[in-house]
């Protein structure tokens, strides 16, 4: 995804519309040169990357649609590693110390390195040469970590990525969202429902497998404390939405007047033909990290209950649920588990009388 700074959208009324590019044949190559860069840039610096791209971006209007897709291979696609015979904080311990016991000078320098190389050598049981030593020595410092690794994709799937990005953006500063999903087969409402439960997002549900349902979801401006993670975790619905196959949405925003000061209402609609394509991959989504951790704990305290991680959609009036566990006893009872993560006192009250 892509920081505020890079967010480019207009305003009509009070209709907010995202930047989106074309894919054509000047947007291709734009993207063509710039996964180029990259790949000629693996096992460079990143600092020698960043001047690669100051130097592709130019004096171009367009800097920050360049600087945005730059920021997507960066992000997604790219591994910037530490490269250093040791962890650099202790390489550098180790070299100042040495350093300290002689007058500084260039070839007191070379001295001290070729020691330190031949004792990490026989530490390691292998070669370390003066020279990794010296760019081992800040080697933590983001700019001199190393892209060991680019995972180059199509011209048009980093076009494609950069259009889903600026409309994720868009749900950062959300106060409300309603979505709305109908005539869909009974695994996509179960996929899309176990997705809000995986980026633990406030949602209320209406409806039914039958006629489809209404989910309102909280926005992170609705928090006691607006929240960057929690605004972060409504983008990230976005691409699960893409595999459900009929929906449409409508978001509140609200956001604040450079100028004034006051807090700005827009809105923003969106539906299963807005032409945008997802990244994640089609079927179950993983556990959330709170999930995961909640089983971990449940196996090592040895109980006689077990714990069972599919549980089917539960029709309640009017609703319905997804539990995170069901808990059995061998005795043949059994209670369902449902874990929240984001909440606040309305959010908790109402879900308490759903049940």
């Amino acid at each position: 995804m892509l920081p505020t700074d890079l967010l480019i959208s207009r305003q009509n009324g009070e209709e907010i519309i995202p930047k989106r590019l074309l894919i054509n044949n000047q947007t291709c190559a734009m993207a063509a040169e710039l996964i180029h860069c990259f790949i000629e840039a693996t096992g460079s610096t990143q600092g020698e990357l960043d001047r690669k791209l100051l130097d592709w971006e130019g004096d171009s209007p367009d800097y920050r649609v360049k600087r945005g897709l730059a920021h997507i291979l960066k992000t997604s696609f790219s591994t910037f590693e530490v490269v250093s015979p040791i962890d650099p904080k202790a390489l550098r311990q180790r070299v100042f110390a040495l350093a300290a016991q002689s007058v500084p000078s260039r070839q007191a320098t070379q001295t001290t390195l070729e020691s330190l190389s031949t004792a990490l050598s026989e530490e390691l049981n292998q070669e370390v040469l003066p020279e990794q030593i010296s760019k081992g020595l800040y080697a933590d410092l983001q700019e001199n970590r190393i892209l060991t690794q680019f995972d180059h994709p199509a011209p048009e799937a980093l076009l494609h990525r950069y259009n889903l990005s600026q409309v994720q953006g868009i749900f950062y500063r959300a106060s409300e969202m309603t979505l709305n999903a109908h005539r869909n087969v009974p695994g996509e409402y179960k996929l899309l429902i176990r997705y809000l439960k995986l980026f633990q997002l406030m949602t209320y549900i209406e409806g039914d497998a039958d006629h489809g349902f209404t989910i309102t979801i909280d926005g992170p401006t609705s928090l006691f404390k607006p929240s960057t993670r929690y605004g972060l975790a409504i983008a990230k619905l976005i691409p699960a939405l893409l595999h459900v196959t009929k929906w449409s949405l409508k978001a509140t925003l609200q956001s604040r007047d450079s100028y004034s000061g006051t807090i700005k209402t827009g809105h923003f609609s969106l539906n299963d033909r807005c032409g945008l394509v997802t990244h994640y991959p089609p079927g179950k989504p993983y556990d959330s990290m709170l999930e995961a951790s909640f089983a971990k704990r449940w196996e090592s305290h040895k109980t006689e209950w077990v714990l069972e991680r599919e549980v089917d959609l539960i029709p309640i009036p009017g609703s319905v649920m997804v539990p995170d566990f069901r808990i059995v006893h061998p005795d043949g009872r059994n209670f369902l588990l449902e874990i929240i993560g984001y909440w606040r006192p309305e959010y908790l009250k109402k879900k308490f009388a759903q049940v």
